[in-house]
């Protein structure tokens, strides 16, 4: 397996913060947040990893994490030993767009893709390990949400089969007046090789981007989306400062990146 973990954004959410910086720079406990979702890889056995930022910050980013491989300041301790390459988003486009631009760097490989900014109580290395030693089909991972209507969800059948996703239900998902369901895909995913065509057949949205829920919607289509239920927290840390904060307590906390 590689590793896709998308950094780029604007991140106007968090104000001033993020003026001259890239957000998943930001400190997030005793960590930058990006160190998160690297660890997550590096535990369910994901070495080469590809990091995409924006252009404004780029330069930022490679300072920090340089070739992969950091050690705890002022010791020789292990943080992270992956191989990093980096790629820069010259704009907006969407996720699904940053899945794309990993094409020539996966290859044949199958591809786990995780947001800079999503933070997991548990890494499910088991749950991506295994997906990746079946080489078939997409996983997901959901969680269920009490607001569904902000998310893209999973819609299952009468046995309990994913069969279709729903993106924002009854506000940009007209099929649907509400929510089918309360599980919302998280920013984990688990990509076949052949995602790279999926995404090249996609039409821009109404926001004019390449959505990940019609990457999803795919393989759920097709009955090859499988979908994990998140074991423990998670959290999405772009919203506002005041999460960063409590995201960082939670972490003191719980731990993160459990087994």
């Amino acid at each position: 397996m590689k590793g896709l973990v998308c950094a780029g954004g604007e991140a106007t959410r968090l104000g001033e913060l993020t003026r001259v910086t890239n957000k998943h720079l930001l400190p997030v406990g005793s960590w930058p947040m990006i160190y998160y979702p690297l660890q997550l890889l590096q535990l369910a056995g994901v070495r080469e990893v590809l990091v995409v930022t924006g252009k404004g910050h780029a330069g930022q980013m490679i300072d920090l994490l340089g070739d992969g491989r950091l050690s705890a300041r002022g010791s020789d301790e292990p943080l992270l030993e992956l191989d990093l390459t980096y790629k820069v988003q010259t704009r907006p486009g969407g996720i699904a767009q940053v899945v794309g631009m990993a094409r020539d760097f996966a290859g044949d490989e199958p591809l786990v893709v995780v947001l800079g900014d999503n933070i997991f109580e548990h890494a499910h290395a088991d749950e991506i390990a295994a997906w990746g030693a079946a080489g078939a089909g997409a996983r997901v991972f959901v969680k269920e949400v009490p607001d569904p209507e902000n998310f893209g969800v999973v819609v299952y059948d009468e046995r309990g089969r994913v069969v279709d996703l729903a993106e924002k239900a009854g506000v940009v998902d007209l099929r649907y007046e509400a929510p089918p369901t309360s599980d919302a895909v998280v920013g984990l995913y688990c990509y076949p090789p052949d995602v790279f065509d999926v995404i090249e057949s996609l039409r821009p949205s109404s926001r004019g981007e390449l959505e990940i829920t019609d990457v999803n919607r795919h393989y759920a289509q097709a009955g090859a989306l499988s979908v994990v239920q998140v074991r423990g927290w998670w959290e999405d840390a772009g919203k506002h400062w005041q999460h960063l904060a409590e995201i960082g307590r939670r972490i003191d906390e719980t731990g993160v990146n459990k087994p």
